[in-house]
């Protein structure tokens, strides 16, 4: 089997990320090599790839998952351009795993022609490597003042002659008139690539859906390829928090007697939100994102989380009155924690010439330590131990560190070159360290400790939790899922023969462009 197939969406958020994911986890399972593709993502959720030459890189965390459902390592080609936002008008440009540049809409005319050949080449080496990439998309197909130097979408099926299918999410409501109208905006060379759709997180009767199917075929010429059902155990690796609901995942039974209550705070430029995805998956602990003050105090961790903008983020926590939340929890002597840019909130002072450009600015003042950021930034895998015999693997993205810290400080965390790193101080915990509670000894033992100080001795941690098969066991189910619920035979020709020909044309196609 050879050949390729981009995934679309009818919007952000429709359900790409998980059908990319176990398209790749069927075709793996069948025997085929097969790889993840995404040309342009634009997350702050990350993952650590160390390159070709040693170093760390990032590409999106969506993308390594995908590669995980294909029994691959992360590559950096799977994602070759990363957007990272800073601010609603500016992001990080991460190229193949680097941050070269800062992207803005008024520089990205200039930066999209580079962006969009090393895209280009990544997907030309990874066909040339593999039996199958199977490309998504970003966004809709179908925005059409972004066409015209679209390199992610149909601009990518292009290029690349990549059949394609369109997914819609269902629950959202519209979902007919989305996929009619994502097919009736392009222009015939476009529509042309479109073979058919994919319904998403449907629940209830069938019966009653599959009328509106057939009229769908009838007015596009397209069939669908299936209807996935509503999947409550698809949680781990969200392309975004905002995917989240308040609650993570599906909480399982205490161990114990008592519950745990986790607060993580959802900071408008959040980043690595998927950090606490791993205490989600611990039965009796409750993990919720949350905005408001109240829900602090009754919490027993708080978890302050990474952001790519750590003083504006700082200033947001003042301004909503979670700061004093935050400090008040402190001062009660309760579990707190931060990671990355949530450890680094925690200092008496950040010095920022670099992010926000704001010069100094005073922490939470929680932690005797002071945060310098550098222009280079620190990304790379690392591993350690905790009480020396308890070991940890995390990875850091980072341009903030430790320039100051009083010396009698404990270090939370050994480093495999003896260092110590991140903080603790009475309840309160800081680290660097993304990732470090998918290590299922370390998270047992951190959930021990914060149950004894919350005064929680009812909570006992679950002696089998292990992470890393909590996610294969939920790629293992997309896999499932794209099996018992699409059309396999067809959508196999569609990836080894490309979209059929004569499809028809829906009017009106793409308007002409402004100007």
């Amino acid at each position: 089997m050879s050949g390729g197939l981009l995934v679309a969406g009818t919007t952000s958020d429709a359900g790409k990320s998980v059908l990319t994911a176990g398209i790749c986890r069927w075709l793996h399972r069948q025997g085929v090599k097969v790889a993840p593709f995404k040309a342009q993502n634009m997350s702050n959720n990350s993952a650590v790839v160390v390159g070709p030459d040693g170093r760390g890189g990032e590409i999106g965390r969506a993308q390594a998952m995908q590669a995980a459902a294909c029994g691959l390592a992360p590559d950096l080609r799977f994602n070759p351009v990363l957007l990272k936002p800073g601010s609603d008008l500016a992001s990080q440009v991460v190229l193949l795993g680097e941050a070269v540049d800062t992207v803005t809409a008024g520089n990205f005319r200039e930066l999209r022609p580079r962006l969009a050949q090393t895209a280009f080449a990544a997907l030309a080496a990874l066909r040339a490597e593999y039996d199958v990439v199977i490309c998504e998309g970003a966004g809709s197909p179908a925005e059409i003042n972004l066409r015209a130097g679209d390199y992610v979408n149909m601009g990518l099926a292009r290029h690349a002659g990549l059949p394609t299918i369109v997914v819609g999410d269902i629950d959202r409501g519209g979902v007919f008139a989305s996929m009619f109208g994502t097919v009736a905006l392009l222009d015939p060379a476009d529509q042309a690539l479109i073979a058919g759709f994919v319904v998403n997180k449907f629940r209830g009767d069938l019966g009653l859906l599959r009328p509106g199917l057939e009229m769908l075929h009838r007015v596009t010429g397209r069939p669908t390829y299936g209807v996935l059902p509503w999947a409550l155990d698809l949680w781990l690796d969200a392309e975004d928090s905002l995917a989240y609901g308040r609650v993570l995942g599906r909480p399982a039974a205490p161990h114990g007697t008592e519950w745990l209550d986790v607060a993580v705070v959802r900071l408008p430029r959040i980043s690595n939100a998927t950090d606490v995805e791993a205490l989600a998956t611990e039965p009796g602990v409750r993990v919720r994102l949350t905005v408001e003050p109240a829900e602090l105090a009754a919490a027993d961790l708080v978890v302050l989380p990474g952001s790519k903008s750590t003083v504006a983020d700082l200033a947001w926590l003042r301004r909503s009155g979670l700061a004093d939340a935050v400090l008040a929890h402190a001062a009660a002597g309760r579990p707190l924690l931060g990671i990355c840019g949530g450890f680094q909130m925690l200092a008496r002072a950040i010095h920022d010439p670099v992010e926000s450009r704001q010069g100094s600015v005073p922490g939470l003042g929680l932690l005797p330590i002071e945060i310098t950021f550098d222009p280079r930034k620190t990304v790379r895998q690392s591993t350690g131990t905790v009480g020396g015999n308890v070991a940890v693997r995390g990875y850091e993205i980072h341009h903030g560190y430790v320039s100051s810290a009083d010396p009698a400080l404990v270090p939370l965390l050994t480093c495999a070159d003896g260092t110590g790193e991140g903080v603790v101080l009475g309840a309160v915990h800081g680290t660097h360290w993304h990732g470090a509670f998918e290590s299922d000894a370390f998270r047992r033992r951190f959930l021990t400790e914060v149950a004894r100080l919350a005064g929680r001795t009812g909570f006992r941690v679950a002696p089998g939790t292990a992470f890393a098969a909590a996610r294969e066991r939920s790629l293992d189910l997309l896999g499932d899922l794209v099996e018992e619920h699409l059309d396999t035979d067809a959508l196999r020709r569609l990836i080894e023969a490309g979209a059929p020909a004569g499809l028809p044309f829906i009017p009106p196609g793409a308007p002409p462009a402004a100007g």
